[in-house]
């Protein structure tokens, strides 16, 4: 059965997996600043700018709970639109979260893109719908 609370779960995973992508890149900024002899000595160098950094911390978290609750949600969701449903709009929430931070990376077939997407995620939703009667 098609369960709203489920739906509105998988909808708030991907408002969390959405907004708080744009904050882990903006709170990452400089990493790629780091040069170390080796490749351990990199990657420890790296975890430890990125793991000080509450502006990068604290959007990983974020990300994170919304990691557990996709798993609890798959638990009793149907695959076949928790999937698709999640990760078409945290494309959509990637591309607002990032305007509204200011990122000009979108035009006007990101918009298109997006209407597409909507168009798709709702028409999987109405079919679920519609074939549990």
């Amino acid at each position: 059965m098609l369960d709203p609370v489920q739906i509105l779960w998988l909808v708030a995973v991907a408002v969390l997996w959405g907004f708080s992508a744009p904050l882990i890149r903006r709170g990452g900024k400089g990493v790629e600043d780091i040069k170390r002899e080796g490749a351990l000595s990199q990657w420890l160098a790296e975890v430890k700018f990125l793991a000080t950094r509450p502006q990068y911390v604290m959007p990983f978290l974020i990300n994170q709970s919304g990691s557990a609750i996709y798993a609890l949600a798959l638990g009793s969701a149907d695959l076949s639109l928790a999937v698709p449903l999640t990760n078409a709009l945290n494309f959509i929430f990637v591309t607002l979260a990032g305007r509204i931070l200011g990122e000009t990376t979108t035009n006007a077939r990101t918009y298109i893109g997006m209407a597409f997407v909507t168009t798709g995620v709702t028409l999987c939703v109405a079919d679920k719908a519609w074939n549990q009667n």
